[in-house]
């Protein structure tokens, strides 16, 4: 093979000989090209943008204004994953599948072993969902109806929407479940110290700590004080006598029966004395658990408020509208393109040719 110097006219003039083939080939592929971009399928695209909304907007919390922040009304970062993640999975696909009988539509047999595989990857190729520059998510369907393309985009935003509704429901759910079986088991804690408290009340006699113990403190008082008065007056009559016998005898008989009421009053005052410190611990205790399982019965109730008001897990901004420009095939730029890489690889033929045709021989 035999090296040749080329110079720039002599490669000029070389395409200029055989400016016919080149722009033959050239000619005869933008003709093809654009007989099958005739034949290719007009695809149309519909989009719908929308920001994630934040979970605070289906708290109890904000919902009854306890929240000790400011509510915030769009989603953070984690939440737009979400929202990335469930329209990327096989929830939202499945569902546009059986909504628009995607089988059927991209002529798929469905009894086929694949046919799920090839439907499902027919559906990724024309649906898309992209995060833009200012933090929303895009979602885009192609077909070759532009209103089924719009139709599909927003039954995919909706069912994107109620898929991450349930999330949060179930979430609040699982919560709620939590707060009964806590209401259930202080609920039978406080039947027990009701239980309890009855028992020792009966047994110690104790039924209202404040004015039983009042109670019992003047009865004692007032016992001793009329004692002592019956005793002095019976050592009065004594140290003056003359006193009637019948006198001396009645307060003989009224002291031993102050006696023996000012025991009973004592043995009274010592079984409260022993049973009030228990029945005033159980009280509190007992308070005590009202008072949480009210606030546990109050939390349970806005929950469950919440859990059934509606609330949304996106905002949407833009809805998909029909299109009325279809996206592919772009018939002008495949002609194009097509053509330009004609013209290059038929100029570097001829080159090629006219530089070792004699090697080829």
């Amino acid at each position: 093979m035999v090296q040749k110097d080329l110079k720039l006219t002599d490669i000029i003039k070389q395409l200029l000989e055989r400016r016919k083939y080149i722009l033959g080939i050239t000619f005869l592929t933008a003709i093809g090209t654009a007989i099958i971009s005739l034949l290719l399928p007009v695809y149309y695209q519909a989009s719908t943008l929308f920001y994630a909304a934040s979970p605070d907007l289906a708290s109890p919390e904000q919902i009854f204004g306890e929240a000790n922040t400011t509510t915030r009304y769009y989603g953070t970062d984690s939440d737009r994953d979400r929202l990335f993640s469930i329209a990327r999975s096989s929830v939202v696909t499945d569902f546009l599948i059986r909504k628009f009988d995607l089988y059927k539509r991209y002529d798929i047999d469905s009894t086929h072993v694949k046919a799920p595989y090839r439907v499902k990857e027919q559906l990724l190729d024309l649906y898309t969902v992209e995060k833009t520059k200012y933090d929303a998510l895009e979602l885009s369907v192609e077909d070759r109806d532009p209103q089924i393309a719009a139709e599909m985009a927003n039954a995919a935003r909706e069912r994107i929407n109620e898929e991450a509704q349930r999330l949060i429901r179930e979430s609040q759910q699982k919560m709620l479940d939590t707060y009964q079986k806590a209401i259930e088991e202080q609920s039978a804690y406080l039947n027990a110290l009701e239980d309890s408290l009855k028992l020792l009340r009966n047994t110690y006699g104790v039924y209202n700590t404040e004015s039983q113990s009042e109670q019992l403190a003047n009865q004692l008082a007032s016992e001793k004080r009329q004692l002592s008065f019956d005793k002095a007056r019976l050592k009065r009559y004594r140290e003056i006598g003359g006193a009637p016998r019948d006198t001396i005898r009645y307060l003989q008989a009224a002291i031993a029966g102050r006696e023996q009421s000012l025991r009973e009053v004592e043995n009274n005052l010592e079984k409260f004395s022993q049973g009030m410190s228990r029945i005033e611990m159980l009280e509190t205790t007992y308070e005590e658990i009202s008072d949480k399982l009210s606030e546990l019965q109050t939390r349970k109730n806005q929950l469950q408020t919440a859990l059934q008001s509606g609330f949304t897990a996106l905002h949407i901004v833009e809805t998909a509208q029909v299109p009325t420009i279809k996206s592919r095939p772009k018939r002008s730029i495949l002609v194009i393109m097509a053509s330009l890489a004609a013209f290059m690889f038929s100029v570097l033929g001829v080159l090629l040719y006219e530089n070792y045709k004699d090697d080829f021989r």
